[in-house]
């Protein structure tokens, strides 16, 4: 799918994440039931998720043991000071990171997509909710923002 955002500083920023990244593609999730269905299809025939027989619409992924996105140790808030991130999490300044990641992500999407995601955590329209974009090269994680957001 693809889309011309109105925000100037979102469409300027996918593509920056797109030159450093260099995915084979973009997809911008729009959210849909009928998106959802079609990811989980194909995470189902590429054997990366299989149906509980049991349970309908309930799948079971495993983790690759290498995978480190939910290491509490190897997890860092990257913001200008300690006390932005909050007392109980692991703290590196934003200009201390910014060239380590940089370096790792050079070419990191290259043979995948890369999903664009527009999300609300809370209600749309809420003065509490939080309006936000994320991108990543995982279905499994366009698919639990379907879960968790709006």
């Amino acid at each position: 799918m693809t889309y011309k955002m109105k925000n100037e500083k979102l469409n300027k920023w996918v593509q920056e994440i797109n030159t450093l990244c260099q995915p084979d593609k973009i997809y911008w999730c729009d959210g849909t039931k009928k998106e959802y269905a079609t990811l989980m299809a194909e995470m189902v025939a590429a054997g990366q998720a299989t149906p509980l027989k049991k349970r309908p619409n309930s799948f079971l992924f495993r983790s690759d043991p290498s995978d480190v996105a939910r290491v509490e140790a190897r997890t860092y808030i990257s913001t200008k000071t300690r006390d932005e991130a909050g007392p109980t999490n692991n703290w590196i300044n934003i200009d201390e990171l910014k060239p380590t990641m940089t370096a790792l992500y050079k070419g990191c999407m290259k043979g995948r997509t890369m999903y664009v995601i527009p999300f609300s955590m809370g209600p749309v329209g809420s003065p509490w909710s939080k309006i936000a974009v994320e991108i990543t090269d995982s279905a499994y994680v366009v698919c639990n923002m379907h879960i968790m957001t709006r």
